[in-house]
């Protein structure tokens, strides 16, 4: 192991893993002894283990505090989706899944696809620092974006008619669907959230070694077997550039 490597990665003598608790297709509940559960915290140990340093998941409540949090010394890598704004602050793999990002309608809404949702007279809610929220607000033009704390105050702000469309990944909106009357979800996707891995920007020899895991585990399809192992549907491992050049 590069020693500069393991000083980015693990400068005191664990991989503090920041882990984005709002991502349920990522990280799932704790086992019996507390330990956080999901494809996320499996990728963490692989690196852990390379590292041959131990693991501590420090979890946030959003991915925007999670993000916020890069360059404050509380986690040396996290696993959270890679977007232009972030990449300001943290260094980003390539992507090693992706997740459809949609929005729930009203059935008698106009708007029949999600490549269509921008236009007058359509608010859409979305929980403000969220992948899907910062394409929309650099990409909506015409539409209204409504953005609100999480994507329980987006829902309620949909399922109480103060917005005419909920944003979100395609997964969590199929729950949400269930739970709603009256309401649609739309074909296809506005974007395709790249969940990455980050390290802090001042990382080089970190992020390459980063770069490396993320090319081996797609190539090997050690993403699609965690997926299988952990049941997620709705995601997606990213094609890794090997596979593509085929």
């Amino acid at each position: 192991m590069d020693p500069l490597v393991l000083r980015q990665l693990a400068p005191h003598g664990v991989l503090r893993t920041g882990l984005n608790l709002a991502n349920f297709l990522l990280v799932g509940v704790p086992d019996a002894q507390g330990n956080p559960t999901g494809i996320g915290p499996d990728l963490a140990r692989m690196i852990a283990s390379r590292l041959g340093v131990p693991l501590a998941c420090v979890p946030f409540a959003s991915p925007r505090e999670l993000a916020d949090a890069a360059g404050q010394d509380v986690w040396d890598i996290c696993l959270v989706a890679s977007e232009p704004e972030r990449a300001q602050t943290i260094a980003f793999t390539r992507a090693y899944l992706e997740i459809d990002a949609t929005c729930l309608v009203r059935t008698d809404s106009p708007v029949l696809s999600a490549q269509s949702l921008d236009r007058p007279g359509v608010r859409i809610a979305a929980a403000a620092g969220s992948a899907y929220e910062l394409w929309l607000r650099r990409h909506v033009t015409r539409a209204r974006l409504i953005r609100l704390p999480t994507h329980k105050d987006a829902y309620d702000a949909f399922a109480q008619a103060q917005a005419d469309a909920l944003a979100g990944l395609r997964p969590g909106l199929l729950r949400d669907e269930k739970t709603l009357t009256g309401v649609r979800l739309l074909d296809g996707c506005f974007t395709s959230i790249q969940q990455a891995i980050g390290t802090h920007l001042p990382n080089e020899a970190a992020a390459a070694f980063l770069e490396r895991i993320v090319e081996e585990a797609t190539a090997a399809g050690m993403i699609d077997e965690l997926i299988e192992r952990h049941k997620v549907s709705g995601v997606r491992a990213a094609v890794s550039p090997r596979v593509a050049k085929r």
